[in-house]
């Protein structure tokens, strides 16, 4: 059922991803008077559909992606020079429909958060804010670099006064490079080297330091022991066999220390304290994992929940997509710098199971997932990859350039390699995924 689950709402996700992308498309062609002979959901064979218009507007057999077929829209086509073809019309036109794709991807991330803002905008506690290391993992590169518990960050690289968000981002973008660090202990001010090392199974940076500040459980494992005990999503951890709860990893130190004893732990709720025991399990998760004494709890850091108005909210939606939108970029040229390694690229199964995660989470978690896919296509779509639209916007500008259009054999060489590279790249991810899931 898990299995079901994931595939039909990584099906809804992409659903609704390729019908606004594809609407772009549609909507711009309309606009400018564009013959559009075919909108398709899914390639291939078509299933069944209705026409209007002169539009076929269809349900095709293999449903991971969708077209807008215009008429004259490739070189060559017997139609090409009709008033109303696609490339009859003036290159700032035809530049405006390929944009219009990738654009309302980005409406929809933008739309999204703003949304889920105004319901529940997650505010970062001040101890996220302050770059305090509440955690350094033994034998890590924070440990060998001379890191502590309680230092504070005061510099990574050229940020000053970071986030641990911006922490974390520093932290996985740049495996094996060494990055400098200013740390206040004591009263003194201190420069570290850390490398973080680079994780097989993820393919990002690890440095094996954590936040320090309060942490509450993210999530409930049906059927795993806290959910027996009664723990439920949202609640505050205190303290686990007495030792205060201040960081993500403190939590599983505890119940590995334990070696199989039951674990008292104290948590909040409602400003309630509350204390269960909890037994341990000796399990596997995810399930390729090495087996080690689990709870069933996915701690995080605290956040505090509030209600933003519309003019907030689309503010701070802008500005989170403009954030993710760098952190695409970081990560893309991570891979090609090898400071990343592919593996940190996630494929359709990928992200089928984290459909299928945020689906049973809820809707926000959803919606707020769908948002980051979204921006994600559209920054996908908008590389200078023939194909895709950010190829077709290349050459489009080319042409601009030169006052001339390319020939048809330049033309049909480019789209054949872009063909064959962006093969490539779906082969590479579903091993990538398909990977991911084996044992070792």
């Amino acid at each position: 059922m898990p299995a079901f689950q994931d595939i039909v709402s990584l099906l809804v996700l992409i659903g609704i991803m390729i019908l606004i992308h594809e609407a772009g498309h549609y909507c711009a062609a309309r606009w400018f008077d564009v013959q559009i002979d075919v909108f398709s959901f899914g390639f291939g064979p078509r299933l069944f559909g209705f026409k209007k218009g002169e539009t076929d507007f269809r349900i095709s057999a293999i449903p991971f992606g969708g077209y807008v077929k215009m008429a004259g829209e490739q070189p060559g086509e017997e139609n090409a020079d009709a008033p109303r073809a696609f490339l009859a019309k003036p290159r700032w036109q035809r530049l405006a429909i390929a944009f219009a794709g990738p654009a309302m991807n980005i409406v929809l991330a933008i739309g999204l958060l703003t949304g889920l803002y105004m319901s529940k905008f997650p505010k970062a506690p001040a101890s996220a804010l302050e770059g305090v290391v509440g955690y350094v993992a033994p034998g890590s590169a924070a440990e060998k670099a001379g890191l502590r518990e309680g230092d504070r960050i005061l510099t990574i690289e050229s940020i000053k006064n970071p986030t641990w968000e911006d922490i974390y981002i520093q932290e996985v973008s740049n495996a094996n490079r060494p990055l400098q660090v200013r740390i206040s202990r004591g009263g003194q001010e201190l420069w570290l080297t850390v490398t973080p090392v680079m994780e097989q199974r993820t393919g990002l940076g690890s440095a094996g330091w954590q936040e320090e500040g309060e942490v509450q459980v993210a999530s409930v494992s049906r059927g795993m022991p806290a959910e027996k005990a009664g723990l439920k999503k949202g609640d505050l951890l205190l303290s686990a066999n007495g030792q205060p709860i201040r960081s993500l990893h403190r939590l599983h130190e505890v119940i590995n220390a334990a070696g199989g004893k039951p674990v008292q732990v104290a948590y909040s709720r409602d400003n309630k304290e509350g204390r269960v025991l909890i037994q341990p399990v000796f399990t596997q998760d995810p399930p390729n994992s090495p087996a080690r004494w689990m709870i069933g709890v996915l701690p995080q850091p605290r956040m505090v929940m509030t209600q933003l108005a519309f003019p907030a909210a689309l503010r701070e939606s802008v500005q989170q997509n403009l954030k993710n939108a760098t952190l695409i970029y970081q990560f893309l040229r991570g891979i090609v710098e090898r400071r990343m390694s592919a593996k940190s690229i996630e494929g359709p199964i990928g992200i089928s199971r984290m459909a299928g995660d945020a689906a049973r989470e809820g809707a926000v978690a959803f919606f707020a997932l769908m948002a980051i896919v979204s921006l994600n296509l559209a920054v996908f779509n908008l590389l200078p990859i023939p194909i895709l639209d950010g190829g077709v916007i290349v050459l489009l500008l080319v042409e601009m350039l030169m006052r001339r259009d390319l020939s048809l054999r330049v033309k049909e060489t480019v789209f054949k390699l872009g063909f064959v590279f962006l093969m490539a790249v779906m082969v590479f991810v579903l091993y990538n995924d398909i990977s991911k899931m084996l044992p070792g």
